[in-house]
């Protein structure tokens, strides 16, 4: 079989011994002495494969073997040798004439996760990959390289997702995500839920609450093993961050949402080894580089990506550097702690990495990938006093202030914010003022809704809220993602949106679409 543009499928690969020409990061020191030889008998690439943090000249290629993915331990029925993976990569999607190949070693104590820097590619450039192991051979990736530094790209397709929760529903969304094509796709936050099975969920979670490291492995495998997000990962090149639920609900630092019983939150030092755990986990099943490789509880997410003279995406990191929510974690009434300029959401170091970013950008668009409501939403009323959500930017009222001055400051050409977390699709201008109706917009947010988190949604529901906001242009309850393309003369973002999570699928529809015009501050509705 072959790979059209449109689906990855199942292909072929050479046989033969395959010299390794690039290096493999891993998640841990620790190698085996001993490589398994005894050949596999079933595949072992039930968990797809992926790409990520493509440059001009490279990208990551992952996959994790697995032959029970399902298996309590986390670790894929792989036991504990190590093995030997091939990988490939071409200009077609045939696998003809590759362009580069080599010979990884798959680490039992990396839960034989593996990650392939490949280097030497040309910018600006689709290509294909696979894997093979004893003779089995993965599902087929297609990928891209970035721009060149200099080009001015003509069009971007990029589309962005969040908030994947495997119980709520079935993962439609990522299935016509794949079938738009694109060139990137970003995922910004809650890729996988902590949660322990519900029986009235739509389908159940494997296992307890995450908490130890098998526990991470096994809920990373489980919904890898979807067969609408293996398609997600393979048809693009992923950049993702995290946000709280592939940890802990509503975490900030070293602080779990709660610090009481079960025993795993009782103290910070049982919360930051359990931190470690989904940090290991969430690298070994993500196609992140080197960079990335965790260091017990600490592990560095925030980075940029450049598309040529065309975009600039700053990935933000807003869980493990902020100070502990204010008032706590949820919505409050006149929060006075949130107003402190001194209280942050992304740390002094990632602010400062930030404001740099900025001031070094010549891209016609400047994109922030991050994870929480950026923009205010007064949850009250104009007569009534201040209600806001101390876990979005709202409760960072000083870090927001010190961002959209970093950028004016720049003369940032056009700053967009990208969101995920809040389970509904919202589009909105970003102020000087947001207590003036009338003051200067600086800026554009969009916020995609979930993949399948809050269930079906309402597509007749109306939110009070953006009566008393007048930046909040659009708002929707029901499950879907966003897809832009970006030019140098505009951005137009799709807000897609699906009839059902609740059955799989259901339909899907753009529900609503905005532009922004280049220089030209705010959004625009259109169609």
């Amino acid at each position: 079989m072959t790979l059209s543009r449109r689906h990855v499928i199942a292909g072929g690969l050479a046989a033969g011994t395959i010299a390794s020409t690039s290096a493999v990061a891993s998640a841990s020191p620790a190698t085996s002495l001993l490589i398994a030889t005894r050949p596999l008998r079933v595949s072992p690439f039930a968990l797809g494969v992926a790409s990520g943090d493509p440059t001009p000249t490279g990208v990551v290629l992952w996959t994790r073997l697995a032959i029970e993915p399902l298996a309590e331990d986390g670790r894929g029925g792989m036991g504990t040798r190590d093995r030997q993976v091939q990988w490939q990569v071409a200009d077609n999607p045939q696998m003809r004439r590759p362009v580069d190949r080599g010979t990884v070693r798959a680490r039992a104590a990396d839960a034989h996760a593996v990650h392939v820097e490949v280097d030497g590619l040309r910018p600006g450039r689709e290509y294909w990959y696979r894997f093979r192991v004893d003779g089995h051979l993965s599902p087929i990736g297609r990928t891209r390289t970035a721009p060149a530094r200099h080009e001015m790209p003509s069009a971007l397709a990029m589309s962005f997702a969040s908030c994947s929760n495997w119980e709520a529903g079935f993962f439609t969304a990522y299935r016509y995500l794949a079938d738009d094509q694109p060139d990137l796709v970003l995922h910004l936050g809650d890729y996988q839920y902590e949660g322990k099975g519900k029986a009235a969920a739509v389908r159940t979670h494997a296992g307890d609450e995450t908490v130890t490291l098998a526990g991470y492995r096994l809920r990373h495998s489980q919904y890898k093993t979807d067969p609408d997000l293996q398609l997600a990962h393979a048809i693009a090149p992923w950049l993702v961050v995290w946000d709280d639920h592939e940890v802990d609900n509503n975490w900030a630092a070293g602080v779990p949402q709660d610090l009481k019983a079960p025993e795993w939150n009782d103290t910070p030092e049982r919360f930051l080894a359990r931190r470690a755990n989904a940090f290991r986990a969430y690298y070994e099943n993500m196609p992140l580089r080197r960079s990335s490789i965790p260091n017990g509880p600490d592990m560095r997410i925030f980075r940029r990506l450049g598309w040529g003279r065309l975009a600039n995406f700053h990935m933000l990191d807003t869980r493990q550097y902020r100070d502990d929510q204010a008032c706590g974690d949820g919505w409050d009434t006149n929060c006075g702690e949130a107003l402190d300029p001194s209280r942050t959401i992304t740390g002094d170091r990632q602010e400062a990495w930030l404001r740099d970013g900025f001031e070094r950008s010549r891209a016609r668009w400047d994109f922030l990938g991050q994870q929480v409501f950026f923009t205010t939403r007064d949850g009250k009323q104009p007569a009534e006093e201040l209600h806001t959500s101390n876990d979005s930017w709202d409760g960072y009222a000083g870090s927001r202030d010190r961002v959209t001055r970093a950028w004016q400051d720049a003369a940032v050409r056009n700053p967009v914010v990208l969101t995920g977390d809040v389970h509904k699709h919202w589009a909105a201008d970003i102020k000087t003022d947001y207590a003036d109706p009338d003051s200067r917009v600086i800026g554009t947010e969009l916020v995609t809704t979930s993949i399948t988190s809050g269930g079906d949604g309402d597509a007749a529901w109306s939110d009070p809220i953006m009566a008393w906001n007048p930046h909040l242009k659009y708002s929707a309850n029901q499950r879907g993602y966003v897809r832009t393309t970006v030019t140098p003369d505009g951005l137009r973002a799709d807000f897609r949106s699906l009839d059902k999570v609740t059955t799989r699928g259901s339909a899907i529809r753009t529900a609503a679409s905005f532009e922004v015009e280049d220089g030209q501050r705010g959004l625009r509705q259109v169609g």
